[in-house]
C-alpha cells in the first residue's frame, strides 16, 4: 500500500444537474466518464463516497486523493455532493430551469437517496462494481440505496460513524432537534447578512470556529465558505430536520440481507451515534464486521484525519481487491 504520492493527483471537478438540483462532483483519477458501455478502458471498480451533512464534496477532497493513492491509483474515487448543498458557480442556478420535475422534494432525505441512485444510473456503467464509502447520514442513504436497488453491483459498503438509528435520541440529536425542527428559519437572516462579507473575512470566521483543533485540513476552510449561502444552509438544515424525524429505527432487515458486504466503523466519543449503539448492533450481528475506533477520531474526520481514515480503509479492503 502506497502513501499519498508527492506527484499531483488527477482531480476533475464538475457542477452538474442531477434530478434537477445543482450537484458538485469530484473525480479522482484519469477516468472522467464511466457511462459508456462500449469503452474498453472502463475500470472494474468505482469507489463512490456518500457524504454526511453538510454534504459538500469539497470536505472529502483530501480523503479521495489519499484513498486514490492508497489504492495504487488503480481505481477511480468519486464523491458526489448532496443535492443543493453546494453553491453553484456563476451562471448556474440551484434548481434547473425546466418544466420537467424529475423528483419531488429532492432536497429531503428520501430525495437525496433517489438523487444518488439517479446519478449512478446516468453516469456509471452497470458493469462496474461499486465500493460505497459512506459517512454519517450517508450511511443511512447507502443502506437505502442497497435496499431500493438490489441490482447494484456493490462489492463492499464501508459505513463510517453511521447515523442509521435514533438520531433525535442521541446526545447531539437531543440538542439539535428543537433547533432544526422549530427554529431553523431564524438562522437564515444572520447567514444572509454574513453572505455579504468579503471571502477573506469569511475564511477568517471559519478559522476562528476551528480554533480548538490542533490541525485542520485547509480544503475545509474554502469548502466551509459555502455555508455562508442562504440557499445552501436552507437545504442543509431542511435535510437535517428530516433526519431527526425519519432516522428512528435501525433497518436490521437490510443489514442482515447485506451483512457480508458491510463494514461498520463507530467512534468512541461520538455524540451522534454513541457507543451503546455500537454495543447493541454488535450484539445483534455478532458475525458482522463492526469495528470500534481505537484512534480517537472525531465524527467529522474529514476536518483533520482524512489521510489516516483512507489508510485504514485501503487496509480493510486489501483482501476484497486481490479477489477481483
Amino acid at each position: 500500500m502506497k502513501s499519498a504520492s508527492e506527484e499531483p493527483v488527477p482531480l476533475h471537478e464538475e457542477f452538474i444537474y442531477c434530478c434537477g438540483a445543482a450537484t458538485h462532483v469530484l473525480k479522482c483519477g484519469p477516468w472522467k466518464d464511466l457511462s459508456k458501455d462500449e469503452s474498453k478502458n472502463l475500470p472494474r471498480l468505482l469507489f463512490m463516497i456518500i457524504p454526511g451533512n453538510p454534504g459538500l464534496a469539497g470536505y472529502y477532497r483530501t480523503f479521495i486523493q489519499a484513498l486514490y493513492c492508497g489504492l495504487n491509483q488503480q481505481y477511480p474515487v468519486w464523491v458526489v455532493s448532496h443535492a443543493g448543498h453546494c453553491k453553484p458557480p456563476s451562471g448556474m442556478e440551484m434548481i434547473e430551469d425546466t418544466d420537467i420535475k424529475e423528483l419531488e422534494d429532492v432536497f429531503g432525505l428520501n430525495g437525496q437517496v433517489e438523487h444518488k441512485l439517479n446519478f449512478l444510473k446516468k453516469n456509471v456503467s452497470k458493469d462496474i462494481k461499486l465500493v460505497l464509502i459512506a459517512h454519517s447520514i450517508g450511511c443511512y442513504i447507502t443502506l437505502e440505496m442497497m435496499k431500493r436497488a438490489s441490482e447494484l453491483q456493490v462489492l463492499r459498503s464501508v459505513l463510517l460513524f453511521p447515523t442509521i438509528e435514533r438520531m433525535a435520541q442521541s446526545p447531539q440529536g437531543k440538542l439539535m432537534t428543537p433547533l432544526l425542527c422549530k427554529l431553523r428559519y431564524a438562522l437564515y437572516m444572520p447567514v444572509y447578512l454574513l453572505s455579504f462579507l468579503p471571502e477573506g473575512v469569511k475564511a477568517s470566521l471559519v478559522r476562528f470556529a476551528l480554533r480548538g483543533m490542533k490541525t485542520y485540513d485547509e480544503s475545509s476552510i474554502t469548502t466551509s465558505i459555502n455555508l455562508f449561502s442562504v440557499d445552501c444552509i436552507a437545504n442543509i438544515l431542511y435535510m437535517a430536520s428530516q433526519e431527526m424525524m425519519k432516522v428512528v429505527e435501525r433497518d436490521s432487515t437490510t443489514i442482515k440481507q447485506n451483512l457480508k458486504k458491510l463494514i461498520f466503523y463507530y467512534g468512541t466519543g461520538d455524540s451522534w451515534c454513541p457507543q451503546h449503539y455500537y454495543d447493541e448492533i454488535k450484539m445483534d450481528f455478532p458475525d458482522g464486521d463492526i469495528r470500534l475506533c481505537e484512534k480517537g477520531l472525531r465524527h467529522a474526520f474529514v476536518l483533520d484525519a482524512s489521510k489516516e481514515m483512507a489508510a485504514m480503509i485501503t487496509d480493510w479492503l486489501q483482501d476484497d481487491l486481490t479477489k477481483l
